[in-house]
């Protein structure tokens, strides 16, 4: 289970990153974010942006969304 969900369904590129990206602020290291997306660019996006971040990164399917399991790592600060 993830410490939060960001629920990105509908949303376009590159809003979902956008999401993740605020709500990484406010959690800490080793905590997790799952986003969920239905945006075929976020299948690109959100994976670029956890490893130009050095963020842990799990993929699955959620029904028509895709849901990104995000670790915070003590290095993304």
């Amino acid at each position: 289970m993830s410490d939060t969900v960001v629920d990105a369904r509908g949303l376009k590129c590159p809003l979902p990153v956008l999401k993740l990206e605020k709500a990484l602020v406010g959690v800490g290291a080793g905590e997790t974010i799952a986003v969920l997306a239905t945006d075929p660019v976020a299948r690109i996006d959100i994976p670029l942006y956890c490893r130009q971040q050095g963020l842990a990164l799990d993929i699955s399917q959620e029904g028509a969304a895709v849901r990104y399991v995000v670790t915070k790592s003590p290095a993304a600060g």
